[in-house]
């Protein structure tokens, strides 16, 4: 592909955006969400063996970015946002699985990956900017933590982090609140849905976007969900250039962001096979490929928290990619896996494997133990260190859980969240205030 790639919205074709402006946005001007015209095709043959993660993701991505002011700058952003691995590990008791750890960035979550790579672009975007950006965030536990921790004291942008209160981890709880500086945390009484809402009205408030300028960084943003794609091909392409096979994955999910980087990854022409959802109790995706109508409900409260959405943003984008439900049924299985089963799966591998998981990604290994032999290699993803979740896996194991340095050096920080009502009109007014206690500050 020579030409540079468009990106139009969900919902409509009328308006052609480059990479760039996209990112800028955040959310598409009729409340769609941003999606390339078409994906780009690649081939296994496109990438060396043994690249790096920053290799890979700038080989990948280079046709996404083409004709934007970034696409030059990209190499240097992939290397800025990935200084860190993503590594596929056999599972000592089976030799068709594996897991994809994708916990090793500094918020301990998969979410560090489009984070950091978001990051690095409003960076070279933004310039010398004089308007303060502000970045809202709606999170269900993992990426308001990874955000912050990219967007961290970086000029001219303020973090909003919205979370449920109550519905997130306490480790989880206090990482959104640790930062401070540029990064406010608002715990919202109500569920993720709720904050996820809040967001996308103020995003889709044009008068409030003229007093305050923001964008986002959930998964709705496409500067998030792109970087996402280059774990899926790095380790495909590593098994394919040993194999000679395409690897199959389950993907624990709950927004669809994650789900539907893989989607694309193997509909651009590599190395993916089979692809399963693990959802938790929030059966919305299982019953819809279970064959049922696609139903949005309220979330409910799960141990597997940051997977405890109703109404998944990016199904709009996965019914973009598969328009007609027969074709997309044919694409992917979704599972649910219950609180029970969470922790039975999360007692079980520690006793008998010591291997231990998240409860995220222990729903993906209860899906994996339910298939028995396949005769296919199989990856877990794992979305998140256990250690961010303490309170639900050591008493589980019955023991307390190393914490990794990046973690245990936030949770050494005060945090404070304030309060916010689940209401639309309630976070336009905070921000209305928050810059006009800010212009009378500066006078």
């Amino acid at each position: 592909m020579s030409e540079p790639l468009h990106y139009r919205s969900t919902r409509s074709a009328k308006h052609a955006a480059r990479i760039d402006e996209v990112i800028a946005a955040g959310l598409a001007p009729d409340g769609g969400l941003y999606v390339p015209e078409a994906l780009p095709q690649r081939d296994a043959s496109d990438f060396d063996a043994g690249q790096s993660l920053a290799q890979t993701a700038a080989s990948l991505l280079d046709p996404f970015f083409r004709g934007s002011s970034l696409a030059h700058q990209l190499p240097a952003i992939c290397r800025e946002a990935f200084d860190f691995d993503t590594p596929l590990r056999p599972l000592a008791y089976r030799d068709d699985a594996m897991v994809l750890e994708l916990f090793h960035g500094p918020s301990a979550a998969f979410k560090d990956v489009g984070a950091r790579f978001l990051a690095a672009c409003f960076r070279r975007l933004r310039g010398d900017a004089q308007a303060p950006l502000t970045i809202l965030v709606a999170t269900s536990g993992d990426t308001g933590a990874a955000v912050a921790a990219a967007f961290h004291r970086q000029p001219g942008v303020r973090v909003v982090i919205l979370y449920p209160d109550g519905r997130v981890s306490p480790r989880q709880a206090h990482q959104l609140g640790c930062f401070g500086d540029n990064v406010q945390a608002l715990r919202v009484d109500g569920t993720f849905d709720d904050c996820q809402r809040m967001v996308k009205a103020a995003l889709n408030d044009s008068s409030l976007q003229q007093r305050v300028p923001m964008s986002s960084a959930n998964s709705i943003s496409l500067g998030r969900l792109l970087p996402q794609m280059s774990y899926y091909a790095q380790a495909s392409l590593s098994w394919w250039h040993q194999h000679r096979a395409p690897l199959n994955f389950i993907v624990p999910t709950g927004n669809l962001g994650n789900a539907l980087a893989c989607v694309w990854v193997r509909d651009m022409g590599l190395p993916v096979g089979e692809i399963h959802l693990a959802c938790n109790a929030n059966a919305t995706l299982s019953d819809y490929f279970d064959g049922s109508p696609y139903s949005p409900r309220p979330a409910i409260a799960t141990l597997a928290n940051a997977m405890d959405v109703g109404a998944p943003s990016n199904f709009e984008r996965l019914r973009w990619t598969y328009p007609h439900d027969h074709e997309l049924r044919l694409q992917l299985h979704a599972s649910s896996v219950d609180d029970n089963a969470i922790r039975d799966t999360i007692v079980r591998h520690a006793r008998d494997h010591d291997e231990v998981f998240c409860p995220h990604t222990a729903t993906a290994m209860h899906v994996l133990d339910g298939m028995g032999s396949t005769g296919l290699p199989w990856a877990v993803v794992a979305t998140a260190h256990p250690a961010k979740f303490d309170s639900v896996v050591e008493p589980l194991i019955g023991r307390q859980l190393a914490v990794p340095p990046a973690l245990a050096a936030m949770l050494q920080r005060p945090a404070h969240a304030e309060p916010m009502a689940a209401s639309d009109e309630a976070l336009k007014v905070w921000l209305d205030e928050r810059v006009e206690s800010a212009r009378a500050a500066a006078g």
